[in-house]
């Protein structure tokens, strides 16, 4: 990250007790910087504060529900052993379970345990005459021409990509092979989506190469990551005194007269009741910027999501991010916050489908166990490759949440494609109700509806902009973490621009928030260095043998 001269950094750091830090947003990006506030820059907890829109923190990693009502999961992170600032983060939290561990060491215990171990035997799943079939993923399906221009991809810089497509580098054979079923759907690529943040995840995810058909590499949670990982984080931070403030929405920031940036003002609306924060002199504030599940909409059992909004829509978004990173744009230092319409005005291009399913009955996670090969926790994705919606599901080990009972069973779907008409369900996904979804899957898996169907609760979840981050962008339309000229305002989150580390990980969001903390505190530290697969011989070696397998 580019050095700035900022010349209240060194004061913090030598008068920590003076300073107030507030934090806007409670997701994972501010919760890391509270951690790493208080552990390496040393504020005291009472003088952090989380400005949080919601009644809960989290942001995206979020899991609710109960057994009655349904379960609700928006999405589910695959993490591994190259995510080196957030286990580095995990390794300081204490657990929830066993206060004499940390969260890090018991996602490593549990991942440690034979029977949890990731080996997909149904990677795959193909529409065959009389039924399912799995699809045998030893070999990647990869025509000569689809290597060259993986290789060619590759060897490409972010400039002369530019703003080119997926689509613009490869042939349409190449989004029919078995590589881009697997990896589009372990990432959630669509073939429109960013060349440049394609080739990242190539260089980032290297090591993945060998064992995408098994995805052997995946590191679970115990239950599920708002449980795991977001929770034991917001009982330590409060344990310690953090101030959380939550339904509070930052609306935007005021500026000192100069040519520097600095906030003096931050604008809050609390249900309805406005007021201003005055920042002081040697003060920091940290934002998160965009929201991947704003304007998420949660439907029912019975009942479809809400309709796509509109292009403007994301303004309008209750937690307030996208807004607030628009009015930036909008201050007399525009120029430094990026460009936020590249992500928010292409909904029809970043939306996704998810759907939680709520068990009451064991017989389907029993079909399942027999007809895949996997017991629950350790299939990983499963895809139906030839389904219209482009279906995909994961069947974690039970229990996933920390109130649900011995006899109900949850797991959790998404679908690339929800305009499209079902192949067992004549209409759109976006149009389907959780049962009817639920009704879909059981088709593509051949199995028979009663009595899964009617004593099953299935919630399906529209989010217009969860793979925003992906789209079509040119270099400077993501702002850096702490802008050019700034004094006292860093920013976090999926949207600002981390040179080679890739989007849509909890790691993203983690590195960012130790580069703010560790530039604008002048902590004497820097995050560890981005692993590099390729970098290592025997990693290439093994990722060049499946390659051309």
């Amino acid at each position: 990250m580019t050095k700035h001269h900022n010349e209240a950094a060194p004061f913090r750091s030598q008068h920590p007790e003076k300073i107030n830090a507030y934090l806007v947003g409670g997701g994972i990006a501010s919760l890391a910087s509270a951690v790493h506030l208080l552990h390496d820059a040393k504020v005291p907890a009472s003088q952090i504060h989380i400005l949080e829109s919601s009644s809960v923190p989290g942001g995206s990693m979020d899991g609710a529900g109960t057994a009655e009502s349904g379960y609700v999961l928006r999405g589910g992170r695959m993490l591994n052993f190259s995510y080196l600032c957030t286990y580095e983060l995990l390794a300081t939290i204490p657990s929830l379970s066993d206060p004499k561990k940390t969260v890090m060491q018991e996602i490593e215990e549990f991942n440690a345990i034979p029977e949890n171990k990731t080996n997909a035997h149904a990677r795959l799943v193909a529409k065959g005459a009389e039924g399912p079939e799995i699809v045998d993923v030893k070999q990647l399906g990869l025509s000569m021409k689809d290597r060259l221009d993986l290789v060619h991809m590759s060897l490409q810089t972010e400039g002369s990509l530019g703003t080119k497509k997926i689509t613009d580098c490869f042939g349409e054979a190449f989004f029919e092979t078995k590589f881009w079923y697997m990896w589009a759907t372990m990432f959630a690529f669509q073939p429109w989506h960013s060349a440049v943040e394609f080739r990242r995840y190539l260089h980032r995810f290297i090591h993945e190469f060998k064992r995408i058909n098994t995805l052997a590499g995946v590191d679970r949670t115990p239950l599920n990551q708002h449980d795991s990982i977001i929770l034991p984080i917001e009982t330590y931070l409060k344990a310690q005194g953090v101030d959380f403030r939550y339904n509070t929405r930052v609306t935007r920031f005021s500026f000192q007269e100069s040519p520097q940036i600095t906030v003096n003002e931050i604008h809050t609306d609390s249900k309805g009741t406005t007021g201003v924060i005055h920042v002081q002199d040697f003060d920091i504030v940290f934002a998160t910027i965009g929201s991947m599940t704003a304007c998420s909409s949660i439907g029912s059992n019975t009942k479809a999501p809400a309709p796509i909004p509109s292009t403007q829509d994301a303004l309008k978004a209750p937690d307030g991010t996208w807004a607030l990173w628009d009015s930036l744009t909008h201050s007399q230092h525009g120029a430094a916050f990026g460009n936020p319409s590249s992500f928010y005005t292409r909904p029809t291009e970043s939306n996704w489908l998810s759907f939680t399913v709520t068990l009451h009955d064991p017989s389907f996670f029993s079909r399942l166990v027999e007809w895949s090969g996997n017991t629950p926790g350790t299939g990983a994705l499963i895809t139906f490759k030839d389904s219209t919606w482009l279906m995909s599901i994961v069947v974690p080990k039970q229990p996933h949440f920390l109130n649900q009972p011995e006899d109900v069973q949850v797991f959790w779907g998404y679908a690339l494609f929800p305009d499209k008409i079902g192949d067992f369900v004549k209409k759109p996904m976006e149009a389907c109700s959780g049962q009817e979804i639920l009704n879909e899957l059981l088709g593509h898996l051949n199995f028979p509806q009663h009595p899964t169907l009617e004593s099953a609760t299935t919630i399906p979840c529209m989010m217009p902009y969860i793979t925003s981050q992906f789209l079509t962008r040119a270099h400077k339309d993501r702002p850096k973490v702490i802008p050019e000229g700034s004094t006292n305002l860093a920013l976090l989150g999926q949207y600002v621009e981390i040179d080679e580390d890739t989007v849509f990980t909890v790691e993203y969001s983690v590195r960012g928030a130790q580069m703010a903390v560790y530039e604008m505190m002048g902590v004497n530290k820097k995050p560890k260095a981005i692993y590099k697969g390729e970098h290592d011989v025997r990693v290439l070696a093994e990722a060049l043998k499946m390659l051309i397998t």
